[in-house]
C-alpha cells in the first residue's frame, strides 16, 4: 500500500533514539523528509546523518520545555525543506517513582516538559499545517491504566489524551489530525533503564512478557511503522483517538 508520504516533511521531537528515531526511519523509507530534535546536539546530528543526510533529515538541538521550540522546528521544516505537513510529538520519559514520594520539584519540572511542552508544540505546529496535516503524540499506555512505579506518567499522561482529544475536535474543520499514540514495553532505552533499576533486569523483563499476550517486548520499528502510518494520508480519517502499541497488554475493551 502507498501511505503518499512521498516528499511530504515531518518534525519529530525526541527523536536522536528510541521511538522518535524508528519513525523518522520509517517516514524517509518511504520518501518523506523530517527534522528531528532532541537535547544532545552530537546525538541528533548524528540521527541525521544516519538518515541520509540533509537530503532526507536535518537536526536540531531544542528542548520541549522551552517555549520557542516549537516555533523554530516550524521555521526548520520550511527552511530546509519549504513545507511542513505533520509532527510526531515525543517526550522523555519523566522521573520513576510513586506519585506519593515524588517532589514538589520533580511534578513542576515534568509538568513543564511533558505537558505543559507537548501543548505548546501541539498547539503551534497544529495552527501551521495545512488541510491534510497529522500530528502524533507519543503518550503511553499509563494514560489508560497506571503503570507501577511512574506516578508522574500516570498522573500527566491521562490529561494529554483529555487535551489531545479537545486539540482534535478544534482542528478537525480544517482537515488537521491529532492522534495519541500509547506504545506498552517495547525495547527502547527507557524500557532498559526501568527494568536495571530493579536489580534483576532479566527477570523484569521475563515478568513484563509475561503479562503480554504476545509473550514479547516490542521492537521499536513496530512502533515506528504504526505511527508513519498514523501520520500518512492512508490514515485520513483517523483523528481524536488514542491508538495502543503494546501487544495487547491494555485489557480495556
Amino acid at each position: 500500500m502507498d501511505l503518499g508520504l512521498t516528499d511530504r516533511v515531518y518534525v519529530l521531537t525526541g527523536a536522536s533514539r528510541g521511538l522518535g528515531y524508528a519513525t523518522a526511519q520509517c517516514l524517509v523509507a518511504d520518501g518523506a523528509r523530517v527534522v528531528l530534535s532532541a537535547r544532545d546536539p552530537d546525538a541528533v546530528a548524528a540521527a541525521a546523518e544516519r538518515l541520509g543526510g540533509p537530503e532526507h533529515a536535518v537536526g536540531l538541538t531544542a528542548d520541549l520545555a522551552d517555549p520557542e521550540t516549537p516555533g523554530q522546528l516550524v521555521a526548520a521544516a520550511r527552511e530546509h525543506f519549504g513545507r511542513l505537513d505533520g509532527a510526531l510529538i515525543s517526550v522523555g520519559g519523566p522521573p520513576p517513582g510513586n506519585a506519593a514520594a515524588i517532589t514538589d520539584e520533580q511534578w513542576r519540572l515534568s509538568f513543564e516538559t511533558v505537558f505543559l511542552g507537548t501543548i505548546r508544540a501541539v498547539r503551534t505546529i497544529a495552527g501551521a499545517l495545512p488541510e491534510g496535516g497529522a500530528i502524533g503524540l507519543v503518550l503511553s499506555t499509563s494514560a489508560r491504566g497506571p503503570v507501577p512505579g511512574l506516578g508522574i506518567s500516570n498522573g500527566l499522561r491521562p490529561g494529554l489524551v483529555g487535551a489531545a482529544k479537545d486539540i482534535a475536535d478544534d482542528y478537525g474543520p480544517r482537515g488537521v489530525r491529532v492522534v495519541g499514540l500509547l506504545p506498552g514495553r517495547i525495547l527502547t532505552d527507557r524500557n532498559r533503564e526501568l527494568f536495571a533499576a530493579t536489580g534483576d533486569p532479566e527477570r523484569a523483563r521475563t515478568e513484563a512478557e509475561a503479562g503480554i499476550p504476545l509473550r514479547r517486548i516490542g521492537d521499536p520499528a513496530e512502533f515506528g511503522r504504526v505511527a508513519a502510518f498514523v501520520l500518512s494520508p492512508a490514515a485520513s480519517y483517523l483523528t481524536g483517538i488514542t491508538l495502543p502499541v503494546d501487544g495487547g497488554a491494555l485489557r480495556g475493551l
